[in-house]
């Protein structure tokens, strides 16, 4: 027992050395190990000191390559055979086998094992005494080796399995950054859609009904007043508007300015403002709108704002429109036509006016229909299914 700390600090010494210089320092300790407790080698001819040190110079480059190692101790064993030169440098061939299956195949492995079991079989016919001790040496020496072979291929397969563990983990760490930055990027696209929305619409009409209010302050400034309060109210409805949709990106801003966004209920005050605004507007709610989620009834309320703003812009006064909202537990239909000429003329497209509508209807499986009516007008249709998540997981894949 006096003798195991040494041999715990030779351990933890070798733990530390690089793999190469820990190798030879087991390869040294194997061949004077064998050297100190076979003394005749001294007294004799160098052959068996060469014997050893061919069994255990090899093990320093058992790392680089097993299996040559492996065959270059089992000549010099096989040498060591011939010569009939009993050592415990023997140990070298259990070693090599243990890199051979702790760092190679399973068929390298059989084949390393066979070798070694060969070897078994003729130090046992050659050297156990008495001759009916050949079996039992035999079987002793089998079960050592077939021992090591098991540890080595039980280590590879653990450090294959805590490779793949490692390559898992940075695989998922790298998916969860792209997440991140996929969440992120819908994140912008939705606030650039709510901006464009909210700035579009509510300056669109404060610019009519500034128009309206220079028109009417000589002849009829009642109006003109009714005008200016309904300005100073759209501003502060698009602040409003404004500050729900950004203030999810301040951790101090209070709920009460981000919720409630506007759903199928907020439709009938869009209708009056834009009715305000100069463009007759007739709603038609079918349906229960307590069935369908906040998130797509926010939808539903941008899709409308968004038609009715195109038309109050691109379309002469004097045009009506008409909004038709159908709700169910399973979809939501929105419907919105006008009577203007059918042929538009927008301004200069930044890519958040139809394209936006669809990405909207497409969050929730849905699709929309723009474009001129057969007998005049324009219309657009979207259809959304409240089956789908709302995450865009079952609207893409419907796209």
């Amino acid at each position: 027992m006096r003798t195991l700390p040494p041999v715990r600090a030779l351990l933890r010494t070798g733990a530390r050395l690089p793999p190469t210089a820990a190798d030879a320092l087991l390869a040294a300790v194997l061949l004077f190990g064998s050297i100190g407790l076979n003394s005749q080698v001294y007294q004799g001819p160098p052959g068996p000191l060469i014997l050893y040190v061919a069994l255990s110079l090899p093990l320093v480059w058992r790392r680089r390559a097993p299996l040559t190692v492996f065959c270059v101790v089992a000549a010099a064993a096989l040498v060591q055979w011939f010569a009939d030169i009993q050592s415990l440098t023997d140990v070298t061939l259990l070693v090599a086998l243990y890199t051979v299956a702790s760092r190679s195949t399973w068929r390298r492995t059989l084949v390393a094992g066979a070798v070694l079991e060969a070897g078994i079989l003729l130090a046992a016919a050659r050297w156990a005494a008495p001759q009916d001790m050949f079996l039992s040496s035999a079987g002793f020496l089998t079960a050592v080796a077939t021992t090591v072979a098991v540890t080595g291929t039980n280590t590879r397969i653990r450090h294959a399995y805590l490779v793949s563990l490692e390559d898992r983990a940075v695989r998922l760490e790298r998916e969860r950054d792209q997440r991140a930055q996929l969440a992120a990027a819908d994140e912008r696209t939705r606030i650039a859609r709510e901006m464009h929305d909210i700035v579009t619409h509510n300056l669109s009409v404060m610019v009519a009904l500034a128009d309206a209010a220079v028109f009417a302050q000589r002849r009829s400034p009642d109006k003109a007043t009714a005008a200016m309060h309904q300005i100073s109210g759209t501003g502060r409805q698009a602040l409003t508007d404004m500050r729900r949709s950004l203030g999810v990106l301040r951790a101090d801003e209070p709920d009460a300015s981000r919720h409630p966004m506007p759903g199928i209920a907020q439709l009938e005050p869009l209708a009056d403002q834009m009715r305000a605004a100069g463009l007759p507007v007739r709603l038609d709610l079918e349906g229960d709108p307590a069935s369908v989620p906040t998130a797509a009834q926010l939808t539903v309320y941008r899709l409308v704002q968004e038609a009715l703003t195109n038309t109050f812009k691109h379309t002469p006064r004097g045009t009506h429109a008409k909004v038709r909202v159908s709700c169910s537990p399973e979809a939501v239909t929105v419907d919105v036509t006008d009577d203007g000429p059918a042929t538009r003329v927008p301004g200069p497209s930044s890519g958040h006016g139809i394209p936006g509508m669809r990405e909207r209807a497409a969050t929730y499986g849905g699709t929309l229909e723009a474009g001129p009516l057969p007998g005049g007008g324009w219309r657009v249709s979207a259809r959304l299914d409240l089956r789908a998540t709302g995450d865009g997981t079952a609207g893409k894949g419907a796209a």
